[in-house]
């Protein structure tokens, strides 16, 4: 890394990186540091180059982890980032790059030797890292305020988070504040105790970080909502090598990306532009879903996130408790553009479910297709998505129901020629349909694939809430609302028969196979059960405006005699029996006369409906349901976020030390 090393190979031998793993101690202060942290890379263009870089480095980090508790090196390279750390402002308002640059450097060397230590030694020996001194400093003394080494340095780097204006020289100082962040705090990956009893949590929560709380919340919401692109100097060699600041801004780059190891090789097309916004996201969700389940413990960036308003509006009773205000606009631009991502869907979950400002101003939307369509894609391409954004997706979904202004709007936006959805070709549709569709299409890949009582439960859920305000649905979402219902009763059918043979050969032991088909049957009944509760509440509150659905249950009619006399379903199946019997019979006398076509069917329904008196019908209470976070939400989230931090963060990890997630569940 020093003196200008551009090879991997070379750098298990280079000198400045064997006197700092050594135990010589080296004065904060000596003239080393400055060789040691002038130094560049070629960029990295492959995913291996993390891993490689580990592993060149390997021991050097080793031998650093052996003999700075003699040396005390490791202390004294972060004495000397904090120095440069606290003439930092002073030296971006000048753009003086090459200190900039040094000290974009230290920090780097700082990241990649607490990497190691993360990741290969206890909490304990990790602190005796930070806090090991020689007797000796050459002079050198620690400011009296200064407190414990590890604190210090995260506290400088939450202040240069807030505190630095984000600028082409100083992007890449930025993002490797947040990954050596990022880096301290997943120690929880790899030790498995609650987040609150680590340091580096204590540090965050209650430590004088947390001070800075609202502040930092604001600067990585504001980071996320501005999609800043990195500086093409970053990650383009320039031609006119002999400036200054292409190259010291190529070497920026060239370090910052050395963590591309977990992921498949990346073409400078494919190459993910917005690593700012992504890490200060990344970062946001690790700080507000840590420390949230402990008593007399609380974590104010989580409160912060909870609470924040919208810049454009005047303060209320109600915003007393505001901790900043955010343009709401801007932050709904980013949510819709970037929902294919996993961490923004995780983001646009916790500010609907916590956010009651943000829940208000989405509902208020005219344009709330652009935030569904994301939504709907990623539950059309499930199969491409891990279950963890499948069920993010769809909790939004259900949460969005929860609105009867919502449920009403969907069906007012009219859609055309949707290139994704490839079931057939559809030229017009509404918002609404479109959803019911794709909602209907993730039960039934769920029931044939993922078998999840979970996933179908909250379909069924948000179709429920919606189904009273289903309006002009699409002649194709009407069919395959009645197709879901005829595949549920044939597997109903098949599993009755498999529990019928079970019992012709019952043997004295009680057969787990037996059971397994007994809980299918339950499930497929409570499935089939909500699935007509849905078609007689579109029935009794919206038939005049559904004449396609009437058409396909008259089409399909002989579908629900076998389940009339079923005690499960014979109460709701009255309602629809006594709406096809109407209109049945209308079909039917007018058919006398001659032979009805589709068309002239559709005519006598559309006239029926006004006719039909809806009193006949039994009342039954309203489908409502209501999202309701599982308790101990912790064991979802922690996991979910390191596992986003895995794949998205663009730094290697070594996956066969981590503990706190299965890959292959990931």
């Amino acid at each position: 890394m020093g003196a200008n090393s551009s090879s991997f190979n070379e750098l298990s031998t280079n000198e400045y990186l064997k006197r700092l793993s050594s135990p010589e101690p080296i004065n904060p202060i000596d003239p080393y540091w400055n060789q040691l942290l002038s130094f560049s890379f070629l960029i990295p263009i492959n995913s291996s180059d993390g891993k490689l870089l580990e592993e060149s480095t390997s021991s050097i980090c080793k031998g650093v982890a052996i003999n700075n508790c003699k040396s005390g090196n490791f202390g004294a390279l972060i004495r000397n980032f904090l120095v440069r750390a606290t003439e930092l402002k002073a030296s971006v308002q000048c753009e003086d790059n090459i200190f900039t640059w040094q000290t974009y450097n230290a920090l780097f060397i700082i990241r990649s030797l607490s990497k190691y230590f993360v990741e290969h030694l206890s909490e304990e020996l990790i602190l005796q890292q930070f806090e090991a001194k020689p007797r000796e400093m050459g002079g050198y003394k620690d400011p009296e305020e200064m407190g414990p080494l590890l604190e210090e340095l995260m506290n400088s780097l939450v202040e240069m988070l807030v505190d630095v204006p984000v600028m082409n020289f100083t992007y890449a100082l930025h993002l490797e504040a947040l990954n050596t962040l990022l880096v301290l705090m997943s120690i929880q990956m790899f030790q498995p105790q609650p987040a609150h009893k680590f340091t580096v949590y204590q540090i965050m929560m209650q430590g004088r970080c947390s001070i800075h709380a609202c502040v930092l919340v604001k600067v990585l919401l504001r980071n996320f909502c501005n999609q800043e692109k990195c500086p093409p100097e970053l990650y383009r060699q320039s031609s006119d090598m002999n400036s200054m600041v292409a190259s010291v801004a190529a070497s920026l780059w060239s370090v910052m990306t050395l963590g591309m190891g977990t992921k498949t090789e990346k073409k400078e097309e494919e190459f993910q532009e917005t690593l700012l916004a992504n890490q200060s996201l990344l970062f946001l969700l690790v700080l507000t879903n840590h420390c949230t389940g402990e008593r007399g413990v609380s974590n104010p960036y989580r409160e912060a996130l909870f609470s924040f308003t919208n810049i454009h509006e005047e303060s209320s009773v109600s915003q007393v408790a505001a901790t900043f205000k955010m343009d709401y606009n801007l932050l709904f631009s980013a949510l819709c553009s970037t929902l294919r991502d996993d961490q923004t869907t995780l983001l646009l979950y916790l500010l609907i479910h916590r956010n009651s400002g943000v829940k208000a101003f989405i509902f208020s939307r005219t344009n709330i297709d652009q935030l569904v369509m994301p939504l709907l894609k990623i539950l059309y391409n499930a199969q491409d998505k891990n279950s963890h954004h499948i069920y993010m997706a769809l909790i939004i979904l259900l949460i969005l129901s929860e609105d009867d202004v919502f449920n009403k709007a969907v069906h007012e936006i009219t859609l055309k020629n949707i290139p994704w959805f490839k079931e057939r070709p559809i030229s017009e549709i509404s918002l609404g349909g479109l959803l019911i569709l794709v909602v209907i299409r993730t039960i039934q890949y769920n029931i044939t694939r993922m078998r999840d009582k979970y996933l179908h439960t909250n379909c069924l859920a948000a179709l429920a809430n919606m189904s009273a305000q289903f309006t002009g649905l699409h002649p194709y979402v009407a069919q395959r609302m009645v197709s879901l219902f005829s595949q549920l009763s044939k597997k109903h059918a098949r599993v009755v028969d498999q529990i019928r043979e079970s019992a012709v050969t019952e043997t004295d032991n009680e057969d787990p196979s037996e059971q397994n088909l007994m809980a299918d049957l339950a499930v497929l009944e409570e499935v089939l059960r909500m699935v007509l509760e849905i078609l007689n509440s579109c029935l009794a509150a919206s038939l005049h405006h559904n004449p396609h659905l009437i058409y396909s249950l008259l089409y399909q009619r002989e579908l629900f005699n076998s389940f009339k006399t079923h005690p499960t379903f014979q109460d709701i199946l009255q309602n629809i029996d006594i709406v096809l019997s109407f209109f049945s019979a209308r079909v039917e006398e007018h058919g006398k006369r001659s032979n009805l076509s589709p068309s002239e069917v559709l005519e006598v329904i559309k006239e029926g409906s006004v006719q039909f008196r809806r009193d006949k019908l039994k009342k039954f209470p309203d489908l409502k349901f209501k999202y309701v976070e599982e308790e101990s939400p912790e064991e979802f989230f922690i996991p979910y976020v390191w596992s986003l931090v895995y794949h998205a963060s663009n730094m290697y990890f070594n996956a066969s030390r981590i503990l706190l997630f299965s890959l292959s569940a990931s």
